[in-house]
């Protein structure tokens, strides 16, 4: 059980740092077509995250619930309020 909450605890993490570099892409000073590559890329990657969280934690909507519960603790970005 202990290796699944260790496992559980990287892919929040994972999910964490590809959420505030998409954030990031969006203050950052790429435009146009690259902006929009590296932020999708970023999506991307949180998707497989979260599939790979599905199936640690057994269902779809328990994997939402903690990406849900991840993204709400994190700071908010730079300049919004």
């Amino acid at each position: 059980m202990s290796e699944n909450v260790s496992e559980i605890a990287r892919i929040r993490q994972r999910i964490a740092e590809e959420y505030q570099a998409a954030q990031a892409g969006l203050n950052g000073l790429a435009a146009g077509a690259c902006r929009h590559q590296f932020i999708h890329a970023r999506m991307e990657r949180i998707g497989e995250a979260f599939t790979a969280l599905a199936e640690l934690v057994g269902s779809r909507q328990e994997a939402m619930q903690v990406v849900a519960e991840t993204l709400a603790s994190l700071p908010e970005p730079e300049g919004c309020s």
